[in-house]
């Protein structure tokens, strides 16, 4: 099973990313929408009906929209958003309730993967480690420089990963690290034995459910409230009430760092989780003169300069290093 995590806003994609169109429902990053795209390149992976996507009410639509395929019933709505680990919970439960030791694999609606056969290599070799171990599987990215901007996973390649009880890039997790310094990133990047924390999940739904009762028995006890009424008239008004209580933690802070035998495995296959707009430029395609345009633009002595507009007309005279985003109701500069 896949559950597809996309209540986010997209704050830092402001002004083209709203509560109603967030990042992961826009054209970011190619032709297609990136909840789009994370969808496709599932495709002989798992089928339709085996895709979930936690989102919010105000997206709902939109998400179903977007996937047609998607059964009505796999987009589990929350009624507020309260970080990954209540929304992962939620969606352990839904797949518990079809398959007790079903393997569910955990993605960020919005992230870009340039090669998608080594992703669904790394994929497999994760559902055979997460359901054969019974352990907290996580993708760590193998970095290409001292990044400030993710989280870091260092590793321990010990015995047991050398000897082949493991299959090659998975190893045992030492320790969570939060975002560096640059100072910091340098070492982690140096040392050899960080990878970036991708925010991918791999586990069993019966293991992450016990995992977060051992380290979260707060949630635990609002998800098991709500777990007789799955699939019942009931279901809304006992989420409603038990989100109202749930206090909002990450998985990463609320489980992760506190369970020991996490195995990380190493993913290298063209991951971006297009932060900033810096990023879309990065990744997009430059004309000669290092611009990315998009939209009715007209560019004078304009040059490594990313402009996106719809409709109005954008005009650039003489500017260099720029981001300009248009919409009909804003513009940031």
């Amino acid at each position: 099973y896949v559950v597809i995590m996309a209540g986010g806003i997209g704050s830092r994609f402001w002004p083209r990313s709203r509560e109603r169109s967030p990042k992961q429902l826009l054209e970011i990053a190619g032709e297609k929408t990136m909840i789009q795209n994370t969808v496709q390149r599932l495709n002989g992976f798992v089928g339709p009906k085996n895709i979930f996507v936690v989102t919010n009410k105000l997206q709902k639509s939109a998400v179903a929209k977007q996937l047609p395929t998607l059964p009505a019933e796999n987009i589990i709505v929350e009624p507020i958003g309260r970080n990954t680990a209540p929304c992962i919970g939620l969606a352990a439960m839904f797949v518990h309730r079809l398959d007790p030791d079903g393997v569910m694999v955990v993605l960020p609606a919005d992230h870009v993967i340039r090669d998608e056969k080594e992703f669904l290599r790394v994929m497999d070799i994760g559902v055979k480690v997460a359901h054969e171990s019974s352990s907290l599987v996580t993708i760590g990215i193998q970095p290409t420089h001292p990044e400030t901007g993710y989280g870091y996973i260092q590793i321990v390649e010990d015995e047991k990963s050398k000897n082949g009880a493991l299959p090659e890039g998975v190893f045992r997790v030492k320790t969570f690290a939060e975002k560096p310094n640059l100072q910091t990133a340098q070492r982690f990047v140096e040392s050899g034995d960080f990878f970036w924390n991708s925010g991918m999940f791999i586990w069993r739904a019966d293991v992450i459910l016990n995992e977060i009762k051992r380290s979260l028995p707060e949630l635990h006890g609002y998800l098991m409230s709500i777990e007789p009424t799955l699939g019942t008239s009931l279901f809304e008004q006992s989420l409603e009430h038990a989100y109202g209580m749930i206090r909002g933690i990450s998985i990463d802070y609320g489980v992760m760092e506190k369970t020991e035998g996490v195995y990380v495995i190493r993913g290298d296959f063209g991951w971006n989780d297009v932060g900033s707009w810096d990023e879309v430029y990065r990744l997009a395609t430059k004309d000669e003169q290092g611009n990315h345009l998009h939209g009715r633009i007209i560019s004078f002595d304009t040059k490594n300069s990313y402009i996106h507009t719809n409709d109005k007309l954008v005009a650039t005279v003489g500017i260099d290093d720029l981001i300009v985003i248009n919409t009909h109701d804003a513009i940031l500069i």
